[in-house]
Protein backbone atom coordinates (compact mmCIF):
# COMPACT_ATOMS: atom_id res chain seq x y z
CA UNK A 1 0.00 0.00 0.00
CA UNK A 2 1.29 3.42 -0.95
CA UNK A 3 0.21 5.53 2.02
CA UNK A 4 1.62 8.70 0.50
CA UNK A 5 -0.89 8.42 -2.35
CA UNK A 6 -3.79 8.89 0.08
CA UNK A 7 -2.51 11.72 2.27
CA UNK A 8 -5.01 14.23 3.68
CA UNK A 9 -5.32 17.42 1.61
CA UNK A 10 -2.31 19.67 2.14
CA UNK A 11 -0.36 17.02 4.05
CA UNK A 12 3.04 15.58 3.24
CA UNK A 13 4.64 12.50 4.80
CA UNK A 14 6.82 14.76 6.94
CA UNK A 15 3.87 16.72 8.33
CA UNK A 16 1.52 13.87 9.27
CA UNK A 17 0.64 13.63 12.98
CA UNK A 18 3.29 11.48 14.68
CA UNK A 19 2.33 8.71 17.07
CA UNK A 20 4.42 7.34 19.94
CA UNK A 21 3.43 3.80 20.99
CA UNK A 22 4.19 2.75 24.57
CA UNK A 23 3.45 -0.92 25.38
CA UNK A 24 5.44 -3.64 27.13
CA UNK A 25 4.25 -6.37 24.73
CA UNK A 26 6.48 -6.74 21.69
CA UNK A 27 3.57 -8.33 19.81
CA UNK A 28 1.28 -5.38 20.48
CA UNK A 29 3.98 -2.81 19.73
CA UNK A 30 4.76 -4.45 16.43
CA UNK A 31 1.12 -4.75 15.34
CA UNK A 32 0.16 -1.22 16.31
CA UNK A 33 3.31 0.18 14.70
CA UNK A 34 2.49 -1.60 11.42
CA UNK A 35 -1.10 -0.37 11.56
CA UNK A 36 0.04 3.22 11.99
CA UNK A 37 2.67 2.97 9.24
CA UNK A 38 0.03 1.64 6.84
CA UNK A 39 -2.49 4.38 7.64
CA UNK A 40 -2.23 7.41 5.30
CA UNK A 41 -3.45 9.74 8.05
CA UNK A 42 -0.68 8.97 10.55
CA UNK A 43 3.08 8.58 10.95
CA UNK A 44 4.94 6.45 13.48
CA UNK A 45 7.29 8.44 15.74
CA UNK A 46 8.70 5.57 17.82
CA UNK A 47 7.82 2.63 20.05
CA UNK A 48 8.73 2.10 23.72
CA UNK A 49 8.47 -0.88 26.05
CA UNK A 50 7.65 0.87 29.33
CA UNK A 51 6.52 4.13 30.88
CA UNK A 52 10.01 5.40 31.71
CA UNK A 53 11.08 5.11 28.09
CA UNK A 54 7.77 6.67 27.04
CA UNK A 55 8.33 9.76 29.16
CA UNK A 56 11.89 10.16 27.84
CA UNK A 57 10.95 9.70 24.18
CA UNK A 58 7.90 11.96 24.52
CA UNK A 59 10.19 14.76 25.68
CA UNK A 60 12.67 14.14 22.87
CA UNK A 61 10.22 13.62 20.01
CA UNK A 62 7.27 15.87 20.99
CA UNK A 63 4.77 13.52 19.34
CA UNK A 64 1.27 14.68 18.43
CA UNK A 65 -0.31 11.50 19.78
CA UNK A 66 0.59 8.78 22.26
CA UNK A 67 -0.88 5.27 22.58
CA UNK A 68 -0.20 4.37 26.20
CA UNK A 69 -0.63 0.91 27.72
CA UNK A 70 -1.79 0.73 31.32
CA UNK A 71 -0.03 -2.30 32.79
CA UNK A 72 3.75 -2.18 32.22
CA UNK A 73 6.88 -2.95 34.27
CA UNK A 74 9.11 -0.24 35.80
CA UNK A 75 6.50 2.48 35.27
CA UNK A 76 2.84 1.81 34.50
CA UNK A 77 0.67 3.93 32.23
CA UNK A 78 -1.17 5.75 34.99
CA UNK A 79 2.12 6.89 36.53
CA UNK A 80 3.60 7.79 33.14
CA UNK A 81 0.56 9.74 31.89
CA UNK A 82 1.04 13.04 33.77
CA UNK A 83 4.79 12.93 33.11
CA UNK A 84 4.21 12.42 29.38
CA UNK A 85 1.72 15.28 29.30
CA UNK A 86 4.28 17.48 31.06
CA UNK A 87 7.11 16.40 28.74
CA UNK A 88 4.97 16.82 25.59
CA UNK A 89 2.16 19.21 26.53
CA UNK A 90 0.66 19.36 23.05
CA UNK A 91 0.31 15.58 22.76
CA UNK A 92 -3.03 13.85 23.06
CA UNK A 93 -2.93 10.49 24.82
CA UNK A 94 -5.12 7.45 24.12
CA UNK A 95 -5.04 4.79 26.83
CA UNK A 96 -4.87 1.19 25.61
CA UNK A 97 -7.26 -0.31 28.14
CA UNK A 98 -8.24 -3.85 29.06
CA UNK A 99 -11.87 -4.97 29.14
CA UNK A 100 -11.84 -5.70 32.87
CA UNK A 101 -13.17 -3.97 35.96
CA UNK A 102 -9.64 -3.01 36.97
CA UNK A 103 -8.94 -1.76 33.45
CA UNK A 104 -12.12 0.34 33.51
CA UNK A 105 -11.29 1.85 36.91
CA UNK A 106 -7.78 2.82 35.84
CA UNK A 107 -9.00 4.14 32.47
CA UNK A 108 -11.57 6.45 34.07
CA UNK A 109 -8.83 7.66 36.42
CA UNK A 110 -6.54 8.27 33.43
CA UNK A 111 -9.24 10.34 31.72
CA UNK A 112 -9.50 12.47 34.85
CA UNK A 113 -5.72 13.01 34.71
CA UNK A 114 -5.77 14.31 31.17
CA UNK A 115 -5.95 11.37 28.75
CA UNK A 116 -8.03 12.35 25.72
CA UNK A 117 -9.66 8.96 25.16
CA UNK A 118 -9.19 5.21 25.40
CA UNK A 119 -9.42 2.16 23.17
CA UNK A 120 -10.26 -1.19 24.79
CA UNK A 121 -7.86 -3.79 23.45
CA UNK A 122 -8.20 -7.59 23.43
CA UNK A 123 -5.64 -9.72 25.21
CA UNK A 124 -2.34 -10.35 23.44
CA UNK A 125 -3.30 -13.85 22.26
CA UNK A 126 -6.13 -12.38 20.15
CA UNK A 127 -4.42 -9.24 18.89
CA UNK A 128 -3.73 -10.68 15.46
CA UNK A 129 -7.43 -10.78 14.63
CA UNK A 130 -8.41 -7.63 16.44
CA UNK A 131 -9.83 -5.78 13.43
CA UNK A 132 -12.33 -3.81 15.50
CA UNK A 133 -9.55 -2.62 17.82
CA UNK A 134 -7.40 -1.60 14.84
CA UNK A 135 -10.22 0.41 13.27
CA UNK A 136 -11.26 2.08 16.54
CA UNK A 137 -7.71 2.96 17.55
CA UNK A 138 -6.70 4.39 14.16
CA UNK A 139 -9.92 6.37 13.76
CA UNK A 140 -9.55 7.89 17.22
CA UNK A 141 -5.93 8.79 16.56
CA UNK A 142 -6.86 10.45 13.28
CA UNK A 143 -9.70 12.45 14.81
CA UNK A 144 -7.72 13.52 17.87
CA UNK A 145 -4.64 14.58 15.90
CA UNK A 146 -4.38 18.31 16.80
CA UNK A 147 -2.48 19.29 13.70
CA UNK A 148 -5.23 17.98 11.40
CA UNK A 149 -8.28 19.37 13.15
CA UNK A 150 -10.40 20.87 10.35
CA UNK A 151 -9.67 24.58 9.99
CA UNK A 152 -12.28 26.89 8.56
CA UNK A 153 -12.89 30.63 8.71
CA UNK A 154 -14.15 31.69 12.12
CA UNK A 155 -17.25 33.80 12.62
CA UNK A 156 -19.40 34.54 15.65
CA UNK A 157 -22.88 33.56 16.78
CA UNK A 158 -24.68 34.53 19.94
CA UNK A 159 -25.65 32.14 22.69
CA UNK A 160 -27.67 33.07 25.74
CA UNK A 161 -24.50 33.65 27.72
CA UNK A 162 -21.68 34.73 25.42
CA UNK A 163 -20.35 34.91 21.90
CA UNK A 164 -18.58 31.81 20.68
CA UNK A 165 -16.44 31.01 17.61
CA UNK A 166 -18.04 28.85 14.94
CA UNK A 167 -17.27 27.97 11.36
CA UNK A 168 -18.33 30.91 9.25
CA UNK A 169 -21.18 29.98 6.94
CA UNK A 170 -21.24 26.37 8.15
CA UNK A 171 -23.08 26.50 11.47
CA UNK A 172 -26.52 28.12 11.71
CA UNK A 173 -27.03 30.44 14.65
CA UNK A 174 -28.86 28.92 17.62
CA UNK A 175 -32.60 28.83 16.98
CA UNK A 176 -33.58 31.54 19.41
CA UNK A 177 -36.51 29.33 20.51
CA UNK A 178 -37.36 29.51 24.17
CA UNK A 179 -36.33 26.35 26.01
CA UNK A 180 -39.06 24.46 27.88
CA UNK A 181 -40.32 26.34 30.94
CA UNK A 182 -41.15 23.01 32.55
CA UNK A 183 -38.69 20.13 32.19
CA UNK A 184 -39.78 16.61 33.06
CA UNK A 185 -36.76 14.73 31.71
CA UNK A 186 -33.11 15.51 30.93
CA UNK A 187 -31.42 13.30 28.31
CA UNK A 188 -27.67 13.49 27.61
CA UNK A 189 -25.55 12.01 24.82
CA UNK A 190 -21.73 11.92 24.77
CA UNK A 191 -18.71 10.03 23.47
CA UNK A 192 -15.03 11.02 23.18
CA UNK A 193 -14.22 13.28 26.12
CA UNK A 194 -17.64 12.53 27.58
CA UNK A 195 -16.74 11.01 30.97
CA UNK A 196 -15.04 14.17 32.18
CA UNK A 197 -17.65 16.44 30.61
CA UNK A 198 -20.40 14.42 32.28
CA UNK A 199 -18.73 14.67 35.67
CA UNK A 200 -18.50 18.44 35.34
CA UNK A 201 -22.14 18.75 34.28
CA UNK A 202 -23.54 16.38 36.93
CA UNK A 203 -21.46 18.09 39.62
CA UNK A 204 -23.44 21.28 39.01
CA UNK A 205 -26.89 19.70 39.35
CA UNK A 206 -28.46 20.19 42.78
CA UNK A 207 -30.20 17.35 44.62
CA UNK A 208 -33.43 19.34 44.40
CA UNK A 209 -33.95 18.76 40.66
CA UNK A 210 -37.41 17.35 39.98
CA UNK A 211 -36.72 15.10 37.02
CA UNK A 212 -34.62 12.01 36.16
CA UNK A 213 -31.46 12.23 34.06
CA UNK A 214 -30.72 9.58 31.41
CA UNK A 215 -27.35 9.23 29.68
CA UNK A 216 -26.05 7.40 26.61
CA UNK A 217 -22.23 7.48 26.69
CA UNK A 218 -20.37 5.43 24.08
CA UNK A 219 -18.58 2.87 26.26
CA UNK A 220 -18.28 -0.91 26.44
CA UNK A 221 -19.62 -3.18 29.16
CA UNK A 222 -17.92 -2.88 32.56
CA UNK A 223 -16.86 0.68 31.74
CA UNK A 224 -20.39 2.08 31.99
CA UNK A 225 -20.86 0.64 35.49
CA UNK A 226 -17.62 2.30 36.61
CA UNK A 227 -18.68 5.55 34.93
CA UNK A 228 -21.97 5.50 36.86
CA UNK A 229 -20.03 4.89 40.07
CA UNK A 230 -17.80 7.89 39.34
CA UNK A 231 -20.81 10.08 38.52
CA UNK A 232 -22.46 9.14 41.81
CA UNK A 233 -19.52 10.78 43.60
CA UNK A 234 -20.46 14.09 41.97
CA UNK A 235 -23.61 14.44 44.09
CA UNK A 236 -26.68 12.84 42.52
CA UNK A 237 -27.34 9.09 42.90
CA UNK A 238 -26.19 7.42 39.68
CA UNK A 239 -26.20 3.84 38.37
CA UNK A 240 -26.63 1.78 35.23
CA UNK A 241 -30.25 1.61 34.16
CA UNK A 242 -32.17 -1.67 34.61
CA UNK A 243 -34.83 -2.85 32.19
CA UNK A 244 -38.33 -1.92 33.33
CA UNK A 245 -37.38 0.19 36.35
CA UNK A 246 -39.23 3.40 37.14
CA UNK A 247 -36.99 6.43 36.85
CA UNK A 248 -36.80 8.58 39.98
CA UNK A 249 -36.49 12.34 40.06
CA UNK A 250 -33.00 13.51 41.00
CA UNK A 251 -31.39 10.21 39.93
CA UNK A 252 -28.98 9.60 37.05
CA UNK A 253 -29.31 6.52 34.83
CA UNK A 254 -26.49 5.44 32.49
CA UNK A 255 -27.11 3.15 29.51
CA UNK A 256 -25.20 -0.11 30.10
CA UNK A 257 -22.51 -0.95 27.57
CA UNK A 258 -23.79 -3.07 24.66
CA UNK A 259 -27.42 -2.07 25.33
CA UNK A 260 -29.59 0.67 23.90
CA UNK A 261 -31.46 2.63 26.57
CA UNK A 262 -34.90 4.00 25.75
CA UNK A 263 -37.58 5.62 27.92
CA UNK A 264 -41.33 4.99 27.93
CA UNK A 265 -44.26 6.07 30.08
CA UNK A 266 -45.43 9.48 31.22
CA UNK A 267 -44.01 12.20 33.53
CA UNK A 268 -43.63 10.81 37.03
CA UNK A 269 -43.89 7.29 35.66
CA UNK A 270 -41.04 7.11 33.15
CA UNK A 271 -39.59 3.62 32.78
CA UNK A 272 -36.25 2.48 31.38
CA UNK A 273 -36.11 -0.09 28.62
CA UNK A 274 -32.97 -1.91 27.49
CA UNK A 275 -32.52 -3.81 24.24
CA UNK A 276 -29.80 -5.23 22.05
CA UNK A 277 -31.21 -4.18 18.73
CA UNK A 278 -28.53 -3.60 16.07
CA UNK A 279 -26.05 -0.75 16.66
CA UNK A 280 -27.13 2.67 15.43
CA UNK A 281 -24.44 4.99 14.06
CA UNK A 282 -22.10 2.05 14.77
CA UNK A 283 -22.89 2.44 18.49
CA UNK A 284 -24.69 0.48 21.20
CA UNK A 285 -25.69 2.32 23.30
CA UNK A 286 -26.64 5.01 20.83
CA UNK A 287 -27.88 8.52 21.54
CA UNK A 288 -30.43 8.62 18.72
CA UNK A 289 -32.85 5.98 20.07
CA UNK A 290 -32.58 7.45 23.56
CA UNK A 291 -33.46 10.95 22.37
CA UNK A 292 -36.23 9.70 20.08
CA UNK A 293 -37.89 7.68 22.85
CA UNK A 294 -37.55 10.56 25.32
CA UNK A 295 -39.25 12.86 22.81
CA UNK A 296 -42.20 10.46 22.62
CA UNK A 297 -42.40 10.16 26.40
CA UNK A 298 -41.78 13.75 27.52
CA UNK A 299 -42.72 15.77 24.43
CA UNK A 300 -42.27 19.51 24.83
CA UNK A 301 -41.05 19.03 28.41
CA UNK A 302 -37.83 17.32 27.35
CA UNK A 303 -34.40 18.92 27.45
CA UNK A 304 -31.65 17.15 25.48
CA UNK A 305 -27.92 17.84 25.83
CA UNK A 306 -25.22 16.76 23.36
CA UNK A 307 -21.67 16.78 24.70
CA UNK A 308 -18.26 16.18 23.10
CA UNK A 309 -17.86 13.11 20.91
CA UNK A 310 -16.83 11.61 17.58
CA UNK A 311 -19.32 11.09 14.78
CA UNK A 312 -22.87 12.36 14.43
CA UNK A 313 -24.83 10.19 16.88
CA UNK A 314 -27.55 12.34 18.43
CA UNK A 315 -28.30 14.43 15.34
CA UNK A 316 -31.26 12.30 14.29
CA UNK A 317 -32.53 12.13 17.86
CA UNK A 318 -32.21 15.89 18.26
CA UNK A 319 -34.51 16.27 15.27
CA UNK A 320 -37.16 14.23 17.09
CA UNK A 321 -36.68 16.34 20.21
CA UNK A 322 -37.23 19.55 18.28
CA UNK A 323 -40.24 18.13 16.41
CA UNK A 324 -41.84 17.23 19.76
CA UNK A 325 -41.27 20.78 21.02
CA UNK A 326 -38.41 19.96 23.38
CA UNK A 327 -35.17 21.89 23.74
CA UNK A 328 -31.62 21.06 22.63
CA UNK A 329 -28.35 22.34 24.10
CA UNK A 330 -24.94 21.44 22.65
CA UNK A 331 -21.39 21.89 23.88
CA UNK A 332 -19.34 24.42 21.93
CA UNK A 333 -16.37 23.58 19.74
CA UNK A 334 -13.68 25.25 21.84
CA UNK A 335 -14.43 23.19 24.96
CA UNK A 336 -15.07 19.87 23.17
CA UNK A 337 -12.37 17.22 22.89
CA UNK A 338 -14.01 16.37 19.55
CA UNK A 339 -16.75 18.56 18.06
CA UNK A 340 -18.30 15.72 16.07
CA UNK A 341 -21.61 14.98 17.79
CA UNK A 342 -22.43 18.47 19.07
CA UNK A 343 -21.14 19.97 15.81
CA UNK A 344 -23.42 17.71 13.75
CA UNK A 345 -26.45 18.88 15.74
CA UNK A 346 -25.41 22.55 15.49
CA UNK A 347 -24.67 22.31 11.76
CA UNK A 348 -28.12 20.77 11.18
CA UNK A 349 -29.71 23.83 12.79
CA UNK A 350 -31.11 21.81 15.68
CA UNK A 351 -29.37 23.56 18.60
CA UNK A 352 -31.29 26.03 20.73
CA UNK A 353 -28.19 26.92 22.75
CA UNK A 354 -24.47 26.39 22.11
CA UNK A 355 -22.50 26.73 25.34
CA UNK A 356 -18.98 26.12 26.63
CA UNK A 357 -18.76 23.22 29.04
CA UNK A 358 -18.20 25.38 32.11
CA UNK A 359 -21.52 27.17 31.46
CA UNK A 360 -23.65 24.10 30.73
CA UNK A 361 -23.92 22.83 34.31
CA UNK A 362 -24.91 26.20 35.82
CA UNK A 363 -27.38 26.78 32.97
CA UNK A 364 -29.00 23.39 33.59
CA UNK A 365 -29.08 23.96 37.34
CA UNK A 366 -31.02 27.20 36.84
CA UNK A 367 -33.49 25.65 34.46
CA UNK A 368 -34.00 22.34 36.25
CA UNK A 369 -34.74 23.98 39.59
CA UNK A 370 -37.09 26.56 38.13
CA UNK A 371 -34.70 29.48 38.76
CA UNK A 372 -34.26 32.09 36.03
Amino acid sequence: MNAAANLPPGATPGTLPRVLVVDDSAVVRGLVARWIEADPRLALAATCSDGEQGVKRAGELQPDLVVLDIEMPRMDGLTALPQILKAAPKARVIMASTLTQKGAQVTLQALSLGAADFAPKPDTSRMGGAESYRVELLDKLAVLAPRYAPHRPVGTVRTSAAAMPVESGAVPAPSGRELPSRIDLLAIGSSTGGPQALRQVINNLPASIRMPVVIAQHMPKVFTAILAEHLSREGLPAREASDGETLKAGHVYVAPGDFHLTVEGTPGQFRARLDQNPPINFCRPSVDPLFESCARAAGKNLLALVLTGMGSDGRGGAGHVRKAGGGVIVQDQASSVVWGMPGAVAEAGLADLVLPLNQIGPELARRLTGAR
